[in-house]
């Protein structure tokens, strides 16, 4: 077959794409370059606004106070190799794992006050119906990022890991949950 009748099947539709892939393509692969067990790391960045207060801490950040929180996701896997998949040479499609972090952490945090279960203003904002997170730990970052490592890490497909988390409460101060440091 010529070259100019190939690219007019091609440019047909995608059944004849199908077909010129399985014919053509196929065949030649274990010419075409392997990334099969190579581990890329992907990382995805979320905002959102939230407030809390620490129960019995000796500084200002015992009253209730807000952070613009950036949020840095990183996974690990390696690449779908399997051409026929529509995820083909994806470790993760970014918008999955935007779908977990929005609906497990984002829709949770964003716009609420974040407290500890004991905490004393807990009565006052349960009073002022406002949006309200109990936890069992102290809400510190270092502490949030524990819990949403959980989380999120409960939520990834079995072939990914999760890799790091980077939580940002300032521009300048932020914590981080690392695998390594975690085994």
């Amino acid at each position: 077959m010529q070259r100019e009748s190939v690219f007019k099947i091609v440019s047909r539709n995608n059944k004849e794409f199908a077909i010129f892939f399985a014919e053509f393509v196929l065949p030649f692969r274990r010419l075409l370059p392997t990334f099969a067990g190579m581990k890329i790391r992907l990382t995805k960045e979320f905002c959102f606004e939230a407030s809390h207060a620490l129960n019995n801490y000796d500084g200002l950040c015992r009253n209730v106070h807000g952070h613009s929180y950036k949020l840095f996701v990183t996974i690990a896997g390696s690449p779908n190799q399997d051409c026929q998949s529509p995820k083909y040479g994806m470790v993760m499609d970014f918008g999955d794992l935007k779908k977990i972090v929005q609906r497990r952490i984002i829709e949770v945090y964003d716009h609420a006050l974040v407290l500890n279960k004991d905490n004393n203003f807990v009565s006052a904002a349960k009073s002022m119906n406002t949006k309200l997170v109990l936890t069992d730990f102290q809400p510190t970052c270092e502490n949030m990022l524990i819990h949403f490592a959980q989380i999120i890490g409960s939520e990834l497909p079995e072939e990914v890991e999760l890799q790091e988390l980077k939580l940002h409460e300032t521009a300048t101060s932020f914590a981080t949950w690392s695998k390594d440091d975690n085994k």
